[in-house]
């Protein structure tokens, strides 16, 4: 049976999620986020806007056990458009900018920017108020810049991050086709008696 996301208000700001977003079965959004179209949040991820704003563009994803959090003074989390962001990462309080990759398990403390087209590698821990420029890897705990990229690997991350939104697409017609063919659950039946789940755009869940 399939768990539904947890997708709930906070402080009177409910998530915005644009129709064309897959949210996995077992996600938690809370707060003040926008997510945009074609994005995809994946299985076991928890996005979290509840004292400061999280902004996700288009086409971007978050890879399975992945956690976005906020600064509650300074820093929000703003991740352009066709972002990468692998398994198991840590994003808080910084600023990825468009094309840009964060490897699986890393770590993005307070105040860092990956600038448009920039990577930083699987496991990496980038420090408080880093700035990672366009074209650059940094990797290492603490990241460090490792080496540059040309044209055509910066091309390449912005692909990759497409690649993840095609997928996503199949994911989300997947499970909207099991979610359909489900049994309703006998609370369903007798419409008083039934609780009211969590709400996309407004809507009561009815799969990604």
């Amino acid at each position: 049976m399939l768990t539904p996301p947890t997708i709930l208000p906070f402080r009177g700001i409910a998530p915005r999620i644009d129709e064309t977003a897959f949210i996995a079965a077992n996600v938690s959004i809370i707060g003040d986020v926008e997510i945009g179209a074609g994005s995809s949040i994946w299985y076991g991820c928890t996005v979290r806007g509840d004292v400061n704003q999280v902004r996700i563009g288009r086409g971007s994803n978050l890879q399975d056990n992945s956690t976005i959090h906020v600064d509650s003074k300074q820093f929000p989390t703003l991740i352009g458009d066709d972002v990468l962001i692998g398994h198991q990462c840590l994003i808080h309080g910084c600023t990825v900018g468009a094309g840009a990759t964060v490897g699986m398990q890393s770590c993005l403390m307070d105040g860092v920017v990956v600038e448009p087209g920039a990577m930083v590698a699987a496991g990496s821990l980038v420090t408080p108020g880093k700035i990672i420029p366009r074209g650059q890897i940094w990797s290492g705990r603490p990241a460090k810049f490792f080496r540059e990229m040309d044209d055509a690997a910066i091309e390449g991350l912005a692909e990759a991050a497409r690649y993840y939104a095609r997928l996503a697409q199949e994911h989300k017609a997947i499970v909207e086709a099991a979610v359909s063919a489900a049994p309703a659950p006998e609370a369903d039946q007798n419409p008083e008696a039934a609780p009211q789940g969590p709400l996309v755009g407004g809507r009561p869940w009815e799969g990604p």
